[in-house]
């Protein structure tokens, strides 16, 4: 997951030489859900029983909401600010979602509370989120600066979705696959009532833009999601996590090795301190040790963290 995840932003760069950003998502949005389509229908997936598809109208309005939040827009706002920042920059920004889940889900939708520690986290994080995007080499608003703000925009996005799904969709008894599915292939109808707007333009294809568009469908936007609720069942919240830290490290290497990207010397300082802040926000590291000789508690489940998708 974590290399699918992250070279989903050296997948976008590449077929920005002969797509729009619009036709970008829409691809793979489709492609994805297509993809996923065709899982539920060979496998067709049930809990206790239950129906393959729910049949609540609360549940599909909800997953509308979802698909829009966590599909439709932050895909276009990756999509459209890698024609200005470098997909290394992006795929850090990226790594941004778990504080801004972390925000969504204490401030927006109370379903959680923050300690101390993971509070000085989001404060760290969005310490260095300022560091990355640099103000101090900004005397106007440029294409690079909005195209950071975008990337930051998708976060939000991803932070908002996570919360909003464990608020009102995760206690429901629907399987993995057919979540996944209707998350992305309403996504995919969404975009297909939009091509008008969005894909309509003249496209220049070659081979490794065939083949980027492909691998964000089927493989990043399609089966990655059925993987990743497979390390979630298989591995627990906790270990499923660390793509959080993969996602952007493969993300920077391939920028750097195959685009050869460059960075300044902020982007890297920012990202370790956004890093820290993620580390702190789920409790991995503490402010402080335990005294010696206190009481220990029961450990409490370790809440599953949002996948960070590009």
């Amino acid at each position: 997951m974590g290399v699918v995840w992250g070279a989903s932003f050296l997948f976008m760069k590449i077929a920005l030489d002969g797509v729009s950003f619009g036709q970008i998502a829409w691809s793979r949005l489709v492609l994805g859900g297509l993809t996923l389509g065709l899982i539920v229908l060979v496998t067709r997936p049930r809990i206790a029983g239950g129906p393959v598809l729910p049949r609540e109208r609360v549940v599909w309005l909800h997953f509308i909401v979802i698909a829009i939040s966590g599909c439709v827009v932050p895909h276009l706002l990756f999509a459209w600010a890698e024609q200005y920042v470098s997909s290394s920059l992006a795929s850090i920004y990226n790594a941004v979602t778990p504080i801004m889940t972390a925000v969504m889900a204490t401030l927006a939708f109370r379903v959680e509370r923050l300690g101390r520690g993971q509070a000085v986290g989001v404060l760290v994080g969005i310490l260095g989120v300022l560091v990355i995007i640099a103000p101090w080499r900004y005397a106007a608003l440029t294409g690079d600066l909005w195209g950071q703000l975008a990337c930051l925009g998708a976060a939000v996005c991803y932070g908002f979705t996570f919360s909003y799904t464990r608020k009102h969709l995760s206690g429901r008894p629907i399987a993995g696959a057919t979540f996944a599915f209707l998350n992305i292939g309403i996504g995919g109808v969404i975009m297909l009532l939009l091509t008008p707007v969005l894909a309509w333009q003249p496209v220049s294809l070659s081979w490794p833009i065939v083949l980027s568009l492909l691998t964000l469908g089927a493989l990043g936007t399609g089966l990655a999601y059925i993987w990743n609720i497979n390390v979630l069942r298989a591995w627990g919240p906790t270990n499923a996590s660390t793509v959080t830290y993969v996602t952007p490290v493969v993300g920077v290497v391939l920028g750097v090795l195959v685009l050869a990207e460059t960075f300044s010397w902020h982007e890297p300082v920012g990202a370790l301190l956004v890093l820290v802040g993620i580390l702190l926000t789920q409790k991995r590291i503490r402010l402080s040790p335990r005294r010696r000789g206190a009481v220990p508690q029961p450990a409490t489940p370790a809440e599953p963290a949002p996948a960070v998708r590009g």
